[in-house]
């Protein structure tokens, strides 16, 4: 019988069956009434999501298209940005303010190690130009959550914007916008909103629009001043995604019946199961600030990673994804962002202590970690 497979990656994530049947609906024109009712449902949803009041544009594209967007709508050429690198995805910050012309001044971070709030506000006292703070509240690429509260606190102080990449992290834990005083929040489709990959979505202050009214980089397809004009008559500036925006739509409505403390809820418990599960047989977790979005996990006895996550893929049909750069062949990522429930986390589980002694890892009886996994979530539910 061929393998069932099973996708816990970081993205893309499980599309769920309602979700997949909105899409195949038939596509309304993207200029018609229809789509307009359709799309003022999503700009409300996507606020409520956000918690906030401002507008969050839509975009055709990845998360890192918003990621630039992000720049060039408030920064000039030679403005000073701070970004914290802490993985590859705090890297990306830094290339694209490169290829902007921005100066850029980088916040090195040991990977799987959070950003100190208190180093933030040190480079912003060394150097008052800076105009952006540019931060992940989810690095994918080592699990960590950094502290996005105490960063948006002190660039409030500051002119600088705290310019937020939530493309893992946004659904699956509180980010509310306007509270918490973030100017610039971004994510995409394919993590914790359980679409395709294909949606970006972006909102920015009113202190970040303000920025925006002078600010020099150059920018065509990603000019959120004319997207948010077009977007508040229930239009895209260009051709937009329309199957995912259906898509969304009834995410949208699903998250607003499951209610978000119950979502953020779900997460915790899938990520402290998935956490215990891999103590318990003995692996150490690679995150010291771990985000609810992932777990990473050091191999452990010596064992490449990536050979680990190949045999969990061909043999057992379960897709997990491995490490990047300094983490190559030393760690794995446990996704549990989006349509993921307690079950599947068991069969992640299971599938790694199998795995694990198929490559020799036998310190621990097979069934230890889906034990520990299953006690976590049986004491959450009471």
């Amino acid at each position: 019988m061929p393998l069932k497979h099973y996708l816990l990656t970081p993205g893309p994530t499980p599309v769920p069956e309602r979700v997949a049947l909105a899409m195949a609906q038939p596509i309304p024109h993207h200029r018609a009434p229809a789509f307009e009712a359709l799309f003022a449902e999503v700009r409300e949803g996507l606020k409520w999501i956000y918690g906030t009041q401002q507008d969050v544009l839509t975009f055709a594209c990845s998360g890192t298209g918003a990621m630039e967007g992000a720049l060039v709508n408030f920064l000039s050429p030679g403005d000073a940005i701070l970004t914290i690198n802490g993985g590859k995805f705090g890297e990306r910050w830094g290339k694209i303010g490169r290829a902007y012309g921005l100066a850029v001044e980088e916040l090195k971070v040991e990977w799987g190690s959070a950003v100190e709030p208190r180093a933030v506000e040190a480079a912003l006292r060394e150097n008052p130009k800076i105009q952006a703070v540019c931060v992940q509240a989810s690095e994918s690429s080592t699990g960590v959550a950094h502290p996005v509260r105490e960063i948006a606190a002190v660039t409030a102080k500051t002119g600088a914007l705290c310019v937020v990449d939530a493309v893992s992290a946004l659904g699956a834990m509180a980010l509310p916008m306007d509270e918490w005083g973030i100017d610039v929040l971004l994510t995409g489709s394919q993590k914790a909103l359980m679409l395709p990959p294909g949606l970006a979505f972006a909102a920015a202050s009113e202190k970040a629009w303000r920025r925006a009214e002078g600010a020099g980089l150059p920018r065509f397809y990603f000019d959120w001043r004319r997207e948010r004009e077009m977007q508040r008559k229930n239009q895209t500036a260009f051709t937009p995604a329309i199957s995912l925006v259906l898509g969304l739509a009834e995410v949208l409505r699903w998250m607003r019946e499951m209610t978000l403390p119950a979502i953020y809820a779900r997460h915790d418990r899938l990520a402290r199961a998935a956490r215990a599960a891999m103590e318990a047989i003995g692996c150490a977790l690679f995150a010291k600030a771990p985000v609810v979005s992932l777990t990473t996990v050091l191999s452990p006895g010596g064992i490449d990673s990536d050979k680990l996550v190949k045999t969990l893929k061909t043999k057992y049909g379960v897709t997990l994804v491995g490490g990047q750069d300094a983490a190559k062949g030393k760690i794995f990522r446990i996704a549990h962002l989006g349509y993921f429930d307690d079950l599947d986390i068991v069969v992640a589980v299971a599938a790694i202590e199998r795995a694990l002694a198929d490559h020799g890892w036998k310190q621990e009886p097979l069934g230890t970690g889906v034990g520990a996994a299953m006690k976590v979530m049986a004491e959450a539910a009471g």
